[in-house]
């Protein structure tokens, strides 16, 4: 009745039948025995699966935080949720007899254990020395951080080190040496020093006194006294239904007169009937109108949808539920029936578990802390968190300002995989405020702050092992699409050597499909092809699914000696998967299903690296050529698109279609919209990232897709889509034919469809000196991080701008402005212009509007050519920019048309280039080559003045500076 098990970590229920096996004893777990699993990854779909274990089996390797992991808790029989509370409390309760028959109740610490060292391999996990054979020593039990499968592992320590740190390891004042595990194995000497250093604090009762944990919960607590009533009375119910012979319709009728959803299987039935006649009918969710409510951990929540992309968030703790009813025939079928009587009866749950900020994340510590290390890993423990050895696998590290500024290996290696920094200090203040508002404030804030340090982009962090694998540095299987008639075979069929995609009434038989469900952490691809063999009679249906970005999946393949079994068998699983008929002009996406990507494969990629071997032949200079080359490199798009996160198997270089990325930009400027309210929508935020990510696959691994929930994301991503749709264009030129020109070079044939003139600037012209000074003077104070060095200049021309500036060659107020931009954009500016964002694109990320932003200060536009380390070369342009007369504004808005009169904005700084330092060119225009001053704008929000302009034919591309970014800085 909880829904979807991906929402927990654990589930609990009675079993169904008597054939699984417990994956600790491989015995068989009885029929209608409790059986608790936890939930791991599946190797073959995108989704979770249970591995059973009994009860006593389950809980020697695992240990849930609290009760409102586990799915279907609250539906057990309350003796049964009594046993896991006390098995998560920490304790162990086993029976003895002792003389007389009277019942003694012992209780060990399963958590801890003490025993002699069997080796001399095993380390400290305070102190990290080697602890000798034979030297007592103590374990606290914790889950593995990597693999959570493996459940409870011991974490030795010498006995030192562990009273030293004990509190941090849960170790309670009550507690005393007889009651860890393995006591009984020591020496009577070492028995009698261990109780010494564990001597409970205060007069611990006889135990023979004690009454169980249970007892004490319920007889204390109002609350569990009522859910023990609550419970019992329910599954007597359940037992009574039991007992009756009915049919599974009968059951579905009972249902359906109250107007309820009808699960699958009987126990779900039987749990459906019992806790309606205990509590009433569950009614429909009040906020999308289209969901049944259903049991969760903390109360109730919808299992509807809000659209057709997201199911609905809706929780609560409280329902109006109404009177339960049976059918008259069903009534008189049994007296037990025929007596019952509804009475109104309020379920109630268990208090709900302190919030966690850092659940299910990982954090690594870096550097030396002023606090130990137990100390911190209890305060991110109780933060929820668990701490990790391996940077790529955390969300954050942990550290000291000294422990930052010194960059030790390790901390730049943390730079690389995008781990933000907290430092240490944080986790010491919070010891003791779980659940504090400072808690939820910094889990809203860690993702800005991710972001934050990703927007400065000196370093291309987290790309390396991506790039090796889309490059194929790795070794793996080569994955090469196989192109025939106009359609790619997939690879991973074994088939795309004998046959080709079927064609069918101008239809190509396959299609990729994807869904995203951020809600259960769902990033599933889908793909589907009908094969016809080259030369045979012979047909397949292949299909393959799984999670984009990692190897989790599987495949299929069918053969088929009739075209129309194979279309038949084709178009029903397209339609199982999808909702909708295949090849349908007004495709619906409909809930919980695939949603087909329009991807285009075109050419051979093979095709594509003729470039970069290309040359021999070329009439261009070797500048020019070099950087056509590097313009039009193949790998250079690859390393834009996966720092990017995008999926580069399941959307290979250049095969997103711009139709595609246009419909993402409007779900951005949609959720854009959502934000920019005084009261955001959170599950229309979660639709629009569902529906963002559906339609541009993005690689995050295991890892949950951030949602689109801040601006500072949305901008990120609004760049992404600037950019694929430059790459889209330099993959487009590529892709045409080079035989146009018998023997032409490759290279001359991409300059060509450029049509844009690049020539090196001549050593002896006047602009040289001029624009390298421009270079080094109005280089910015705060943009210290590198220093620029000129490589080359060239001169442009690009065909048709000049005559479409010539209306503004007249204005007075041209200026020689700078624009920076990824090199992977060059073959569209190049060869198109600068653009203005499309009506789609959302207006966020343009200071002032959208339009055409340019700067006088050099750095300004070096920000935007995202260098690194592993790639110090930008390309940055000067325009000639007719700016007339200027709007200036000091602060943010949204110019949709200017005043009449003005011809462009100018965005105030508060530093700007030494005016009297300017140089006018022959035909008039400015360049501004001074260095740096106070502009004496007071006010403005600006640091360095922004030129916009709003109609693109008021720009003329003039030159192409090649530089080297050199790096002063990893951090």
């Amino acid at each position: 009745m909880d829904g979807r098990s991906n929402d927990y970590d654990y589930v609990a229920e009675y079993a169904k039948s008597n054939k699984a096996m417990c994956r600790d004893c491989k015995a068989l777990i009885a029929k209608e025995s409790l059986r608790i699993a936890y939930m791991v990854q599946s190797r073959f779909f995108d989704g979770k699966q249970p591995p059973w274990y009994h009860y006593t089996c389950f809980f020697r390797k695992y240990r849930p935080s609290c009760s409102d992991d586990i799915k279907g808790f609250n539906n057990l029989r309350f003796p049964d949720q009594e046993k896991i509370r006390t098995q998560i409390d920490g304790f162990a309760n086993s029976s003895k007899s002792a003389k007389g028959g009277t019942k003694i109740i012992s209780t060990t610490l399963r958590d801890f254990v003490v025993q002699y060292a069997a080796s001399n391999r095993s380390k400290c996990r305070q102190c990290e020395d080697k602890i000798e054979k034979d030297e007592i020593r103590l374990s606290h039990k914790e889950k593995h951080p990597e693999k959570p499968q493996l459940g409870l592992v011991d974490r030795w320590h010498h006995v030192g080190c562990f009273l030293k740190h004990k509190a941090a390891r849960g170790w309670e004042d009550h507690f005393s040496a007889d009651m860890l595990s393995g006591f009984q194995g020591l020496d009577a000497d070492d028995k009698g020093q261990m109780r010494k250093l564990l001597k409970p604090k205060g007069k611990a009762k006889k135990i023979a006194e004690q009454p169980s944990t249970s007892e004490i919960r319920t007889e204390e607590d109002p609350i569990m006294k009522k859910i023990k009533s609550q419970s019992t009375l329910m599954w007597r119910n359940i037992d009574r239904l039991k007992s009756i012979e009915l049919r599974k319709s009968t059951f579905e009728d009972i249902l359906e007169e109250n107007h309820q959803k009808i699960p699958i299987g009987y126990d779900a039935l039987y749990l459906a009937i019992g806790d309606g006649m205990t509590f009433g009918a569950l009614p429909w969710c009040p906020e999308c109108k289209a969901g049944p409510l259903v049991v969760c951990s903390d109360g109730y929540k919808c299992t509807g949808q809000i659209s057709e992309w997201t199911r609905c968030t809706y929780r609560t703790a409280v329902v109006e539920r109404p009177t339960w009813s049976f059918p008259k025939s069903v009534r008189e079928s049994d007296p037990f029936l025929e007596k019952y009587k509804y009475k109104k009866m309020e379920r109630v749950f268990p208090p709900k578990a302190p919030f966690k900020p850092l659940k299910k994340m990982k954090v690594i510590v870096l550097t030396k802390t002023p606090s130990p290390k137990p100390d911190i890993k209890a305060s991110v423990e109780k933060l929820g968190g668990s701490i990790t050895t391996s940077v790529h696998l955390a969300y954050f590290c942990i550290s000291t300002k000294e422990g930052v500024a010194k960059m030790s290996k390790k901390m730049t290696f943390g730079s690389a995989t995008r781990c933000f920094c907290r430092f240490s200090r944080y986790f010491e203040r919070s010891r003791g405020r779980v659940g504090a508002t400072a808690d939820v404030a910094f889990a809203q804030k860690a993702q800005r702050v991710r972001l934050g340090i990703g927007a400065t982009r000196i370093e291309a962090w987290g790309i390396k092992r991506a790039l090796e694998e889309v490059s194929g540095n790795v070794p793996e299987k080569k994955m090469k699409m196989v192109v025939k008639a106009g359609a790619a075979v997939d690879q991973q069929s074994g088939l795309e050597h004998k046959t080709h995609v079927l064609v069918k009434n101008g239809s190509k038989y396959t299609a990729t499909l994807s869904l995203v469900d951020m809600n259960t952490g769902a990033n599933s691809y889908y793909k589907l092809q009908l094969l016809e063999h080259d030369s045979k009679k012979k047909y397949y249906v292949f299909r393959a699914w799984g999670r984009v970005g990692t190897t989790i999946g599987g495949d299929k393949v069918e053969d088929f000696y009739s075209v129309d079994a194979a279309v038949r068998n084709f178009e029903e699983v397209y339609l199982d998967k999808t909702g909708n008929e295949f090849g349908t002009a007004h495709f619906m996406k409909m809930p919980k299903k695939f949603y087909p990507l329009d991807i285009d494969y075109g050419e051979n990629d093979e095709k594509l690296k003729v470039l970069q071997s290309a040359g021999s032949n070329s009439k261009l200079h070797q500048e020019v050529q070099k950087i056509i080359k590097m313009i039009f490199d193949v790998e250079s798009m690859k390393k834009a698109m996966v720092e990017f996160e995008l999926d580069m198997k399941k959307m290979p270089l250049g095969k997103l279609s711009k139709k595609q990325l246009q419909r993402a930009y409007g779900v951005l400027s949609e959720v854009t919209g959502i934000i920019e309210c005084e009261t955001p929508s959170a599950p229309k935020i979660l639709d629009c990232s569902n529906r963002f990510y559906t339609l541009i696959p993005h690689d995050f691994g295991m890892k949950q897709p951030p949602m689109l929930n801040n601006i500072e994301l949305v901008k990120s991503k609004v760049e992404m889509i600037d950019s694929l749709l430059d790459i889209e264009v330099a993959y487009n030129l590529l892709q045409g034919d080079y035989a146009d020109v018998k023997e032409e070079d490759p290279i001359d044939t991409q300059y060509k469809k450029l049509q844009c003139r690049i020539e090196p600037l001549n050593a002896n012209d006047e602009m040289r000196k001029v624009i390298s000074d421009m270079v080094q003077n109005t280089h910015a104070k705060t943009h210290s991080s590198y220093n620029l060095e000129v490589e080359e200049i060239f001169e442009l021309d690009r065909k048709g701008e000049k005559s479409r500036y010539r209306p503004f060659k007249k204005l007075h107020n041209r200026r020689l402005l700078w624009h920076g931009s990824r090199v992977t954009n060059y073959a569209g500016i190049l060869s198109q212009g600068l653009r203005i964002a499309p009506p789609e694109a959302p207006v966020t990320g343009y200071m002032f509007g959208k339009g055409l932003y340019f700067a006088d200060m050099v750095s300004k536009s070096a920000n935007y050519c995202h260098a690194s380390h592993g790639n110090p070369y930008g390309l940055l342009l000067l325009a000639e920019v007719a700016l007339g007369n200027m709007r200036e504004l000091k602060n943010a808005m949204d110019v949709r048309k200017l005043p009449k009169g003005k011809h462009s904005v100018k965005g105030m700084g508060s530093t700007c280039p030494d005016e009297s330092s300017d140089y006018t060119m022959k035909d008039g225009t400015i360049a501004h080559v001074g260095s740096g001053k106070e502009s004496g704008c007071e006010g403005t929000s600006l640091l360095y003045n922004e030129y916009i302009v709003y109609d693109v034919a008021q720009v003329n591309l003039r030159y192409l500076v090649k530089t080297k970014f050199n790096m002063q800085s990893q951090w």
